[in-house]
């Protein structure tokens, strides 16, 4: 949990609880823009069928694809925080 008081400490890493909040923006803004290119992509379809076809598979891949990249990034993040935890960890303990 995030609170206030660790802004003002530095015993404490803040950015493991805001990267999730940032991991479910982006998710947000990726299947929003998903939409807007599968709901444009059925104006192009009365124009033309298949560029409009090509068009909804691609803003559906791509909603997709960010959502998975947008996941990893936060992983990468979260697992460099969880690394330096351990090594932590490990040096409290007197293993290194």
């Amino acid at each position: 949990m995030f609170y206030v008081g660790d802004l003002f400490q530095w015993d404490r890493f803040i950015t493991p609880a805001i990267i999730r909040t940032f991991y479910w923006l982006v998710v947000v803004v990726s299947v929003l823009l998903g939409l807007a290119g599968m709901i444009s992509s059925l104006g192009t379809m009365a124009i033309n069928p298949i560029a409009g076809l090509l068009m909804l598979i691609a803003s559906f891949v791509g909603m997709l694809a960010g959502i998975v990249f947008a996941r990893i990034a936060a992983e990468l993040v979260l697992i460099a925080f969880r690394i330096n935890e351990h090594l932590g960890a490990m040096r409290n303990r007197g293993g290194m």
